[in-house]
């Protein structure tokens, strides 16, 4: 009778343990980023979700960039976590098209987030659903030195006329209109995607990122001509193959050059180089196309719930708490980036307040050419821009070089 009360009281606990641990739901977060300002940024707002929902065990898993670019697929395929970092755009496509991401159109539709985040919506976007959540990008656009913009009586240019005319004043008072280092090749695809972007628009873009367009396509070739008439006036610096991007701040300090098309990253190395606010601002890299829906250069970083998530009931409040306004606002104070929610606020930079303006007014945002096209195509694509702008003569050459390589990268 004893042993029947005591087995009795065994099972009640089991019972009831079992019961506590229904109700604590168990939330595994992958993170790829172990740099200071974005692992506080990371662990804050999971704290925030913690104290949120108290009943959730949040376990989080930190690894370097690189490696979670490696492991990503094994461990979608295997062991997933509930919650994973990752990329929106082309990037976030192989995954999707094998099923190994769930749709989380249910948690943009439950709130509002096709309003809050519009500008983000069509890059999270595949057939017609979204499958992540995004927590912060920055904007490309182009640095200019305000000072002698100034002295030169230049406004800053909203269309290709404009920018021409300014670039040529800028010639004739003996400075380079542009710097730019192509050492290590993805600042040249900068230029490329804004070409791209203003000649022939973010769906051309996306198009000839995920290989349905050829490079000797004819809306490339006008891209590529355009390009080719900037370098053959001479706008972009001289040597920028042996420069990084760092090294070509050096000419944009000294005043021997007077823009810069590049990330808002940049904006600190302007300031260590010794340059103040007051010498520096940003304009949108100008029209090309009349009326063309204006798309911007956004790398963006977002949380993705795998379908071999165990824990989507928690994933999904853990997506929808990570683009509240307010955190959103705290996050990326303390990254130094943009917040995409809408209704959030940015910090006291003017630069992210112009970038602010013009990320959330885009029609559309591009997560730059070596996210959005696949590695192999990427770096044969880099490649071949650096390439061009060295020798714009052998613009053929590589335009029917890059359709070899990417027949074999998509086939």
């Amino acid at each position: 009778m004893k042993l029947k009360f005591k087995s009795t009281l065994i099972a009640a606990a089991i019972g009831s343990m079992i019961s506590t641990l229904a109700l604590a739901g168990d939330l595994v977060i992958n993170f790829d980023d172990p740099n200071p300002g974005p692992k506080a940024g990371f662990e804050a707002a999971v704290e925030a979700f913690k104290k949120a929902h108290p009943d959730v065990n949040v376990t989080v898993n930190i690894n370097d960039r690189e490696a979670h670019k490696t492991a990503i697929r094994n461990f979608l395929s295997a062991d997933a976590p509930d919650i994973t970092s990752w990329y929106p755009g082309n990037r976030m496509a192989p995954f999707v098209e094998a099923g190994l991401f769930d749709d989380v159109s249910d948690v943009w539709e439950a709130n509002g987030f096709s309003d809050t985040l519009a500008a983000i919506k069509p890059t999270m976007t595949i057939d017609g659903k979204q499958w992540g959540v995004p927590y912060t990008y920055y904007q490309w656009g182009v640095y200019y030195r305000k000072d002698i913009f100034d002295k030169l009586e230049l406004a800053e240019p909203k269309n290709w006329d404009e920018f021409n005319a300014a670039a040529m004043k800028l010639k004739e008072a003996g400075v380079t209109p542009i710097t730019i280092g192509t050492k290590f090749l993805w600042t040249a695809a900068g230029v490329f995607d804004y070409l791209n972007l203003r000649i022939n628009g973010y769906d051309v873009h996306n198009d000839l990122t995920a290989g349905k367009i050829k490079y000797t396509d004819d809306r490339i070739k006008a891209v590529f001509m355009a390009w080719k008439e900037m370098v053959d006036a001479g706008y972009f610096i001289e040597n920028h193959a042996t420069m990084s991007w760092q090294d070509a701040i050096a000419p944009f300090q000294n005043g021997d050059a007077a823009m810069y098309v590049m990330g808002n990253f940049s904006v600190d190395a302007y300031k260590n180089a010794g340059l103040t606010e007051d010498q520096i601002d940003f304009f949108q890299f100008p029209e090309i196309t009349p009326g063309l829906p204006r798309a911007e250069e956004a790398p963006a970083d977002a949380f993705f719930i795998p379908a071999r998530a165990k824990n989507k009931e928690d994933a999904r409040k853990f997506l929808a708490f990570i683009a509240q306004p307010d955190i959103q606002t705290e996050w990326n104070n303390t990254i130094g980036q943009l917040p995409i929610n809408n209704q959030a606020t940015v910090g006291d930079s003017k630069f992210l307040k112009e970038g602010f303006e013009t990320l959330s007014t885009a029609a559309g945002l591009a997560q730059f050419y070596d996210r959005d096209a696949p590695a192999q195509m990427a770096k044969a694509g880099m490649e071949g821009f650096q390439e061009f702008m060295l020798d714009t003569s052998k613009m053929d050459a590589i335009l029917e070089r890059l359709d070899k390589v990417q027949e074999e990268v998509y086939k």
